[in-house]
């Protein structure tokens, strides 16, 4: 209705272009403006300046040869002072785009590897916005960002990857897991072979101990008791320690019974063994 008046008006973010008889005018910015039709003005058509995105797929093959779909997203929008070029040089924007990112991504991952495409996305968008950004300039349009959203290698493909990765984290599990076990082994066997050295000392200084305390009985009983000698005391000594050794055997054996020699002759019997035993042992 504005315009059988004479009038327009025009939105934030938007430009209208107008005619006269047919022929670009002029470029009418937000607001409100005069638009004799009468006279022979008319709206052309509009555009928004507001920034646009346009997603796309494009299926290539890499180097190694594996067919991925790489997802581009080019976020552009329309310049103000070349309104006119954005509006007349083009028909149809988005095509144009596509074009232009096809062209682009088709050049450039046939020379990568699968991997490759991965690592350098990055470099793939900014030769995308390069190139968008050199063609587009031209009809009006300024090309904000391009950004590769999402590379996807056929199902196949990807399923052997996460194979590849699982094997590659097992594998390194069980390096960890066997030199955790290793490293168990180590130290166990330190342990072992501490508590040996540890245990010999303690029998060392146990059998010193014995002798000390035979020694120290024999001297005291030669002393006290004249007329002894220290090979009389020594039978004496042993003898006993052979009768508390049967006693301990007996209370701690798990018969009721047990059956030494007994008598004078067998005592002496039992000291001249203990004796040549011990002296064949200190021999040895």
């Amino acid at each position: 209705m504005g315009q059988a008046f004479g009038c327009i008006q025009v939105d934030q973010s938007n430009v209208v272009i107008r005619e006269h008889f047919g022929k670009f005018d002029d470029v009418l910015e937000p607001g409100c403006h005069c638009l004799p039709w009468c006279l022979g003005y008319q709206v052309a058509g509009g555009l928004t300046l507001r920034v646009q995105q346009l997603d796309v797929r494009c299926e290539t093959k890499t180097k190694d040869n594996v067919f991925v779909n790489v997802v581009a997203s080019v976020q552009y929008r329309a310049i103000a002072e070349k309104a006119s070029d954005a509006f007349y040089r083009l028909t149809n924007t988005k095509e144009q785009i596509q074009s232009y990112v096809f062209d682009v991504i088709r050049a450039s991952v046939p020379k990568l590897n699968l991997d490759a495409v991965f690592e350098q996305k990055n470099e793939i968008a900014k030769a995308v916005e390069d190139e968008l950004e050199k063609a587009m300039s031209t009809y009006g349009f300024e090309i904000v960002q391009t950004l590769i959203v999402d590379i996807e290698p056929d199902v196949q493909v990807k399923r052997a990857m996460n194979e590849i990765n699982a094997a590659a984290r097992l594998r390194l599990a069980a390096n960890e897991k066997a030199e955790a076990e290793k490293i168990l082994q180590i130290k166990r066997a330190e342990g072992e072979a501490e508590s040996k050295y540890l245990s010999g000392l303690g029998i060392a200084r146990q059998r010193q101990a014995i002798v000390d305390g035979l020694r120290d009985s024999v001297l005291a009983f030669s002393e006290n008791v004249p007329g002894t000698s220290a090979k009389d005391v020594m039978d004496m000594v042993l003898v006993t320690q052979y009768f508390d050794t049967m006693k301990e055997i007996g209370a701690s054996s798990k018969s009721s019974s047990v059956f030494i020699p007994h008598g004078p002759g067998a005592v002496r019997d039992v000291a001249t063994q203990i004796r040549e035993g011990l002296l064949q042992a200190g021999s040895t």
